[in-house]
């Protein structure tokens, strides 16, 4: 009977044992895949060539506005995500889960480019101001605005596909 009782001590620590034990949980991050919504042209400021066209994702909710670029792996390199404010102010960025180097582009409420951060770094969480009043952000890979030879003064325009398109 004690044999009985202590095989069953045994069994049941060990069942105790096994079902609090924690489960090994993988997370699977799902990658984020580009989703054009509109297109961006950019101007020369002094004589309103063309510079350059973009296909852009448009970031206006705060969710989307929150998470940007995030969890991304790679952009084209025509493509872009344009943040579209309510009101110009200064605004300051960080790369935060953001795996790609970028440029960001800041512009005031006439679509001017007014400053510029260049070739941020992946998963800086260093802040990276407008050093200007900015109602636009938009973020394009590293190395963007030294290509296409952008200055402040250098302009852009957008519009949105319909939904479908």
């Amino acid at each position: 009977m004690k044999h009985l009782a202590f095989i069953i001590l045994i069994c049941t620590t060990s069942l105790c044992l096994s079902s609090c034990k924690e489960e090994n949980k993988t997370i699977k991050q799902v990658e984020v895949i580009f989703t054009k919504e509109g297109e961006l042209t950019l101007y020369k400021g002094i004589n309103d060539t063309i510079i350059t066209k973009l296909d852009i994702e448009i970031a206006k909710t705060d969710q989307e506005v929150q998470t940007g670029l995030m969890y991304r792996k790679s952009m084209k390199t025509n493509q872009g995500m344009l943040f579209v404010f309510p009101q110009i102010r200064e605004r300051s960025f960080y790369m935060k889960n953001t795996r790609i180097p970028l440029d960001l582009i800041f512009l005031d409420n006439s679509k001017t480019i007014v400053s510029f951060q260049e070739n941020a770094k992946p998963f800086n969480e260093a802040s990276l101001p407008s050093n200007s009043p900015a109602q636009f952000v938009l973020e394009v890979n590293a190395g963007f605005a030294e290509k296409w030879l952008l200055e402040v003064g250098d302009k852009m325009d957008y519009f949105e596909l319909k939904t479908g398109e």
